[in-house]
């Protein structure tokens, strides 16, 4: 079994909070990695047990009191009524970490946890493996002000990781590619999709899923993704939400100033899974993709994925957001890091032949009264080399 980087994140939490949440997108690992690092004591409940889940949802009461503390209820998203009991336990429990909690369909889960729960509890989310995960090695959170690296990668290699995903059960087995991505979605839609919402035609929302994977890596346009589908606005955007609560994907946000002028305000859409992407677009290879016009976007969604993974897994809980940013006038730069009220500017290219040209979207940000810190382009030339006086060119490994 793989060994998961936020176990460490998650055993030090526990030890400072009553409750725990560990939350994250269908099949990650929730229930895996609880049932590995429980106590010999701890007691194991799954909600996926339909006698269960009726117990806890009529008689959530009756339900706590049948089992010892600690606890770990999975799939609670199934049970809301227990919410307000939990709070009551909570409040007259001073244990630490006495009980811990998994579940997806993180829209109903965070509403449930924001009315019972607030301030109570804390919540770990958890990814889809990270290239470090599943190769072995412990990862570190990239900070823009200190930089290093270990290895390299070719582009080969990489878009065979993009191709390939992180989804634990597929990396683990020896099970079909297209086998498992189809039964993942079909899981998906007839799980979260339909307890999520009033959604009446699964058909279209697959429809709308492969619409959204194919613009992965691109600033988010309702209208483009209403023509594709067939769908009207509120529709698209309700939908979205909904992917964005399942974890399927991550909104990044613009990079926002007062000091600039024009920025746009749309987010990118950024799939958490890479894998699960390509399946629904279609590939049948990473080398495909690495060949095709849209290799730049999966490259930049990739990494951008590979730095929330990153952020989620590591002990150290930084005060540390990444944005892109983009005008109106189509000056684009690909990732903004903002950390200790400094913002460091970088662009992501399939290139092994770095230029200054590549930075030149960088001087939008001078003159603007803005603490500018030392960027650069992350590529695939093997070493670290100087653009300018200010940026270098790294390579993309710097960033596991």
């Amino acid at each position: 079994m793989i060994k998961r980087e936020i176990e460490k994140k998650f055993k030090k939490i526990t030890k400072q909070r009553k409750i725990i949440l560990l939350t994250g997108a269908l099949q990650v690992g929730k229930s895996t990695l609880v049932k590995s690092i429980k106590e010999k004591n701890r007691t194991y409940v799954t909600l996926d047990d339909l006698k269960l889940r009726e117990l806890a949802t009529d008689d959530p009461k009756l339900f706590l009191m049948n089992y010892q503390r600690p606890i770990i209820i999975d799939e609670v998203q199934y049970a809301p009524n227990l919410f307000s009991y939990l709070k009551m336990e909570v409040d007259e429990n001073k244990e630490k970490g006495s009980i811990w909690l998994t579940g997806s369909q993180k829209f109903e889960l965070m509403k449930n946890v924001s009315e019972s729960l607030a301030g109570r509890i804390s919540i770990i989310e958890l990814s889809s493996l990270s290239y470090a995960e599943k190769k072995g090695f412990a990862s570190r959170l990239f900070l823009p002000n200190n930089i290093s690296y270990k290895l390299t990668i070719n582009p080969k290699e990489l878009f065979d990781e993009i191709f390939l995903g992180g989804m634990p059960e597929y990396i683990n087995s020896n099970i079909d590619r297209n086998v498992f991505f189809n039964d993942y979605v079909t899981t998906y839609l007839e799980r979260d999709v339909r307890n999520l919402t009033q959604v009446g035609n699964l058909t279209t929302f697959k429809k709308f899923l492969v619409a959204v994977a194919s613009r992965n890596g691109e600033v988010l346009n309702y209208n483009s993704i209403c023509e594709d589908v067939g769908i009207d606005a509120t529709t698209a955007k309700r939908w979205i939400s909904i992917l964005e609560a399942s974890d399927i994907i991550y909104l990044l946000e613009p990079y926002f100033n007062s000091k600039l002028k024009r920025c746009t305000k749309s987010p990118k859409i950024i799939f958490l899974d890479s894998g699960l992407c390509s399946y629904l677009c279609g590939w049948n290879s990473g080398e495909n993709i690495m060949n095709s016009t849209v290799s730049g976007h999966y490259l930049e969604a990739f990494v951008i994925s590979e730095l929330i993974k990153n952020k989620r897994n590591n002990l150290q809980d930084l005060n540390y957001n990444i944005y892109y940013y983009r005008d109106r006038d189509g000056k684009e730069i690909d990732l903004i890091i903002s950390l200790d009220n400094v913002i460091y500017p970088f662009e992501i290219k399939k290139t092994a032949n770095p230029q200054k040209s590549m930075i030149s979207n960088f001087q939008v940000l001078q003159n603007k009264n803005l603490n500018v810190g030392n960027g650069g382009l992350l590529c695939f030339y093997p070493t670290i080399i100087p653009l300018d006086e200010n940026n270098k060119s790294y390579p993309i490994s710097v960033i596991f």
